[in-house]
């Protein structure tokens, strides 16, 4: 570890903090109706979208018609993108005359884009058109980030509200976010990343003679659009196959550093938009410092962990000074790598400037977990608020118990229903990770390193390093994340399929029970605080929620990890390589 390393991760650190209060107070004023500097050029087009749709502007909905209403679009985009996917051949800006996509992958690919997973089993840039690219994943990514943005504004009304039976109109807070929050720093990021030297054509490709005088077709398209809005909806979907390793989608240090901190914008500054709308911004900055705290801890452990020298290059007399460079862009080094690796993991982001497969053990253990807490360490644009609001429930319902009191949070008395429906919520993502990756661990014809002579499908290696690339795909498919462990090649019906369920799961299982603790909370009576009430912005209240996660999260996966990275570990030390 190096004073360079340490000092970018406090660059970004203090980068994302400065955003939190400015963003905050901008997306607080666009969900509350008030008029922001965009109004004046905005407000018509949002009406004139509002009548021709028929929406009431003013007409709030129950937390079943918000719900419906959110799974209806959804529903749309899916069938929307399967059909693009599946006519990509007839479909226009398709220069490099790609077919349309199989059965299985369309499905999946579909599905992956509306939940936020953008999980790809296929190569950007030699499977879909720019037609496909533009009007297919880039529409889904504006889309399904602004789902997971507004079920957390809906959340934050719940606590905020008393006896009230509405939380929202959900087709006016999905307008605003898109319109007023999205489209603004898409745009102006994708110009930032056209100046850093990403691409932006409806070019196919470019031919470079080369000096051995054979000709290499380059893949180029609307890039830099579509990278704009995957790092700040934290999407994640790469373009083209190697991400943000590409130099096309990441060419600069400077574009590294940005890109990192888009991912945690949104994402921090919700925190901002909770503390304001409940009346106490102490709040936010709670919940901020148990994220914090979180990601502070992990990106510490892969950084280090990744400087560690490989026992395997000591044990030959090589020396091991540099430390794991092994599937790692020299032009980013071990901090920004692991610097990446966490945060696009602590973030339901996906986008990876490094093979996390190459991390050593213990360092690609720590993206893994990130993901399996269910990414509410900042956590997607959304979905990690009302994650973390989740797991603060929990907490204080623990602290309840404790002390024998009633557990209440913002003056909320936390009862026998909202508990049950939290746990249902918590629970549905370990339920779908283990379950499947179990299922697959299971059949005799994926334990192997491939599935199929035929497919070549599966965990490319044995041993517990395989089981951790089978482990870390449905873990990101159930977190919606959409990374990969780089080595499990999953497009094939089986993995298509059920990595495609596992996406649905961990999507709309969770979302669904949730916004019924919404409903239930925001039709309570606000109760003022008395001097028996548990303080919940202060170390005692951050340092519980910082308890239970880690407890839940241990308890839930410890025997996995313990299979994977932690035996392939031991393993290591011992001299066997997998």
């Amino acid at each position: 570890m190096t004073w360079q390393g340490w000092l970018q991760i406090a660059f970004l650190t203090a980068a994302v903090v400065a955003l939190v209060r400015p963003f905050g107070g901008y997306m607080t004023r666009v969900f509350t109706g008030e008029k922001v500097w965009l109004s004046p050029v905005l407000r018509p087009l949002e009406n004139a979208f509002y009548a021709v749709a028929g929406v009431h502007a003013k007409q709030e909905q129950g937390w079943k018609s918000y719900a419906l209403a959110m799974l209806a679009i959804n529903f749309a985009g899916f069938l929307l993108l399967y059909a693009i996917l599946r006519l990509q051949n007839v479909l226009p800006l398709n220069p490099q005359g790609f077919a349309g996509v199989s059965e299985h992958l369309a499905f999946n690919t579909a599905v992956s884009f509306v939940t936020n997973t953008n999980w790809q089993s296929y190569g950007g840039e030699s499977t879909l058109s720019n037609f496909s690219q533009m009007a297919g994943l880039a529409v889904q990514n504006f889309l399904s980030a602004a789902t997971g943005i507004v079920l957390a504004v809906a959340f934050i009304r719940a606590f905020a509200r008393s006896r009230a039976n509405e939380i929202g109109n959900f087709w006016v807070d999905f307008t605003r976010c898109n319109l007023y929050v999205l489209l603004p720093v898409s745009v102006v990021f994708a110009l930032f990343l056209v100046w850093q030297g990403i691409p932006q054509t409806l070019a196919g490709s470019i031919t470079a003679h080369t000096l051995e005088g054979a000709d290499q077709h380059i893949a180029l398209g609307p890039v830099a659009s579509q990278v704009a809005i995957k790092m700040f909806g934290t999407n994640g979907g790469g373009f083209f196959n190697a991400n943000a390793a590409h130099p096309f989608e990441n060419p600069t240090a400077l574009s590294n550093m940005a890109q990192m901190i888009s991912i945690f914008a949104i994402g921090a500054a919700l925190t901002n938009v909770f503390g304001r709308m409940v009346g106490d911004q102490r709040q936010g900055w709670a919940i901020l410092a148990v994220m914090g705290a979180l990601f502070l801890a992990g990106v510490g452990f892969c950084y280090w962990a990744e400087t560690q020298p490989n026992p395997h290059l000591t044990a030959v007399g090589v020396d091991p000074a540099g430390g794991n460079m092994e599937g790692k862009e020299v032009r980013f080094g071990l901090a920004n790598s692991a610097l990446f690796a966490v945060i696009t993991t602590d973030a339901s982001c996906g986008a990876v400037n490094a093979m996390h497969s190459s991390f050593s053990a213990l360092g690609g253990m720590i993206p893994l977990i990130n993901i399996q807490l269910g990414e509410i360490i900042v956590g997607g644009v959304g979905s990690g608020l009302y994650g973390m609001l989740l797991y603060v429930i929990l907490a204080i319902f623990v602290a309840g118990l404790m002390v024998g009191r009633t557990p209440e949070y913002l003056g909320k008395k936390i009862e026998g229903r909202e508990m049950r429906l939290t746990m249902l919520a918590l629970l549905c993502i370990p339920f779908a990770i283990n379950g499947m990756t179990a299922l697959a661990s299971a059949l005799p014809a994926l334990r192997a390193p491939t599935d199929s002579a035929a497919t070549g499908a599966g965990p490319l290696n044995a041993g517990p390093h395989g089981f951790t690339e089978i482990l870390y795909a449905y873990s990101s498919a159930a977190g919606n994340n959409g990374s990969a462990f780089a080595g499990l090649t999953a497009n094939a019906p089986f993995w298509n399929f059920t990595l495609g369920l596992t996406m649905l799961l961990g999507r709309f299982a969770m979302i669904v029970p949730m916004l019924a603790v919404a409903g239930s909370l925001a039709a309570k009576q606000k109760i003022p605080p008395s001097s028996g009430t548990f303080p919940t912005h202060g170390p005692l209240f951050i340092g519980l929620v910082v308890g239970v996660i880690l407890i839940m999260g241990g308890l839930t996966y410890f025997p996995a990890l313990t299979l994977g990275p932690i035996a392939e570990q031991f393993e290591s030390l011992r001299g066997h390589l997998f």
